[in-house]
């Protein structure tokens, strides 16, 4: 992505683009402020007015990925026809985000913005989050089981799998995804009464 200047509208939504297609290329450690403004054919101190620095850009970039995600899992779950079946796609649909965007993933999962989402207040919990806390409230209800315990479990088991996949321990197979969130999501429950 090269432009020869930029003139008009919304540099600091350029800046994000830019900075989301290079993504597609190398990692966030390997991504600079400069490079970015070339991408956008700003100079490097027009990037500074809107991101003070690398860590803000990260940030800002990673809030992106938490919105995208969040894009993909509501559409997956739709398509479902929500409800269990809904709650089983988001967590495919988390898998093959993390695939097709393995960098943007990363980033989203380690950058300081993404740190303990599900302690956040709701007013302030990404989509993607509040997403995963509303599956796992009706899954509660049906179950009796503790909703925070489902929206960990059920993040543990897509984000490990997600991870396994990108490391290249288990091999990135979509029926393998399937079978996995749909175990997982699908199994029997133990009763509430203890």
């Amino acid at each position: 992505m090269t432009k020869s200047s930029y003139h008009h509208g919304d540099l600091r939504r350029a800046l994000l683009d830019a900075g989301l297609e290079l993504l597609q290329t190398r990692e966030a450690h390997d991504l600079s402020l400069r490079e970015v403004a070339r991408a956008v054919g700003v100079s490097a101190t027009a990037v500074y007015r809107h991101f003070p620095d690398k860590d803000a850009l990260l940030d800002a970039l990673a809030a992106e990925g938490l919105g995208r995600l969040g894009a993909a899992q509501f559409e997956a779950a739709q398509a479902a026809g929500g409800g269990e079946k809904g709650f089983v796609a988001t967590g495919i649909a988390y898998v093959r985000f993390a695939l097709a965007n393995p960098a943007l993933f990363r980033l989203t999962f380690s950058a300081t913005a993404a740190r303990n989402i599900l302690a956040q207040p709701p007013e302030h919990v990404p989509d993607a989050m509040a997403f995963l806390r509303q599956n796992a409230r009706l899954a509660a209800e049906q179950t009796g089981l503790d909703p925070h315990v489902i929206a960990v479990r059920a993040w543990s088991i897509a984000h490990g799998l997600a991870l396994l996949m990108l490391e290249r321990q288990v091999e990135a197979d979509e029926d393998l995804i399937e079978a996995v969130i749909s175990a997982e999501v699908l199994k029997p429950r133990p009763s509430a009464s203890r």
